[in-house]
């Protein structure tokens, strides 16, 4: 009898439970919205739409978080900016279409902020990628924004890092202020076409680390990636349309994977461990000072085995002395031998006693952001 009873009690709630969300249980509609600490999940459960917070902080906010792990991880976060600072929030379909986030006061503290949108009839759905998409109509219905083309910190899979120089479009991430407080950092991670694509991270929109040209299968200033190469990382570039973008598929499916720009700036990939019940470090960008881009300056090279790690160039001298000297070689090196072309137009000769130009040849060294490309064929 205890038994039918419980039974009973399981099958009502689960009937309630479909009464207010219906057969999708991933999606919101206009008459469908969910309120604090209420949450959607992607059909097989991967992921969830809903409230949260950060230990020891009372700011609530909305988020797509792992839902099948112990540990909160958050992959992507909507009034990132403008937390809640009650549980009063909620999460609707707008009288205009868009998908916003609202406090007590009715006051919208986000929007998915599209002007497209079809009153009445949108939908927001959560699939199980990770990615929350803002559609016209019913299934099939166009797309009208979607979360991986405003992302948050956090680079999933099947999501696109990618620019469109055409359009003038970027979608890149963008780091938190810390680890507690997801509001925009100072550091942004995206695909810089150059010559050649590379990921570039920047710093207060100043150029903080290069992973090096993208010669097809790894980026060749960043051979400590191999991790990342074998779960499937790749770039895909169109210079005809100007358009560029790298992503990531597992190649293999029962692992967790996935990638973040921490708030010091790192691009980090992250593996679950499920017996230490943890995210554990497979990669991170950035392993010594050599990894900050032009900490050596002009013509200056960057060696962390050595003590000062930073020197000049053959031919080379530090521009500044007493700086180099207390460690800062950002000032760079200047030229103490001249060119054959400058000796010509001031000696009118090659300069006695000097030989012509060559090359320095130099090995594991990162690449200007200016490389041509070119290909070479055997027998050639």
């Amino acid at each position: 009898m205890g038994k039918t009873i419980s039974c009973s009690v399981f099958l009502a709630l689960v009937y309630c439970f479909y009464l207010q969300f219906g057969t999708a249980l991933d999606t919101i509609t206009p008459s469908k919205s969910i309120k604090d600490p209420e949450f959607i999940v992607s059909q097989s459960g991967v992921f969830r739409l809903g409230f949260f917070s950060f230990a020891n902080s009372s700011n609530r906010y909305v988020g797509i978080l792992y839902n099948q792990i112990p540990v909160q991880t958050v992959a992507w976060v909507a009034n990132r900016n403008k937390p809640l600072k009650d549980s009063s929030g909620i999460l609707n379909i707008s009288d205009d279409g868009n998908l916003v986030v609202l406090n007590g006061k009715t006051e919208i503290l986000w929007s998915s902020n599209v002007t497209n949108t079809a009153p009445n009839t949108t939908t927001a759905q959560l699939l199980d990628s990770g990615n929350l998409i803002l559609s016209n109509g019913d299934d099939g219905g166009s797309s009208l924004w979607e979360s991986f083309e405003d992302p948050s910190n956090a680079f999933i899979e099947t999501m696109k890092i990618s620019t469109d120089v055409k359009k003038g479009r970027q979608v890149e991430l963008k780091s938190w202020k810390s680890p507690s407080d997801p509001s925009d950092g100072n550091f942004s991670f995206g695909i810089e076409p150059f010559n050649i694509p590379e990921g570039i991270i920047r710093k207060n929109n100043q150029l903080y680390f290069r992973t090096g040209p993208w010669n097809g299968n790894m980026f060749l200033g960043s051979i400590l990636m191999t991790t990342v190469y074998t779960d499937g990382f790749y770039v895909v570039a169109d210079n005809q349309q100007q358009t560029f973008y790298m992503a990531y598929e597992y190649s293999n499916d029962s692992m967790l994977i996935y990638c973040e720009l921490d708030f010091q700036g790192k691009f980090i990939e992250r593996r679950w461990d499920a017996g230490k019940g943890n995210w554990i470090n497979r990669y991170s960008s950035f392993q010594t000072d050599c990894d900050i881009y032009g900490y050596c300056g002009a013509f200056g090279i960057c060696d962390s085995s050595k003590r000062p790690i930073c020197s000049c160039i053959k031919g080379f001298k530090p521009r500044n002395i007493e700086e180099w000297s207390r460690g800062n070689g950002s000032s760079g090196c200047f030229r103490t031998t001249p060119l054959q072309c400058q000796r010509d137009n001031t000696n009118g000769s090659g300069g006695a006693g000097q030989g012509d130009d060559g090359f320095l040849k130099m090995m594991v060294k990162k690449v200007p952001a200016f490389p041509v490309r070119s290909s070479i064929i055997n027998g050639d």
